[in-house]
């Protein structure tokens, strides 16, 4: 299916794309290869395939859920650009007024 300049150029406009002269004909022949492609993979019998989500089966993927201890304040907050005058919590600005 080959694209024209004026649907190319109406495409970029739609993608808020600037394409120069140069770009717009580059793009009219790749779009145009692109969907000749698209073309050609509808050809194909795909009758006796299953739709598929997925070509891998899935599966999940837990770890164990083992408690640990963890980090201490102090090295959690060392960081930190601002904390509490106590050193135990992080201080944030307010984002919403009262």
């Amino acid at each position: 299916m080959a694209l024209t300049r004026v649907q190319v150029q109406h495409i970029a406009e739609l993608a808020k794309l600037k394409l120069t002269a140069e770009e717009t004909e580059r793009m009219t022949q790749q779009l145009s290869a692109i969907l000749d492609y698209a073309a050609r993979l509808q050809e194909l019998d795909t009758a006796a395939i299953p739709p598929t989500a997925s070509v891998v089966p899935l599966h999940n993927v837990l770890r164990a859920d083992v408690i640990q201890p963890s980090l201490p304040p102090s090295a959690v907050l060392a960081n930190a650009p601002d904390k509490d005058d106590g050193g135990e919590f992080f201080r944030v600005k307010a984002i919403l007024k009262e």
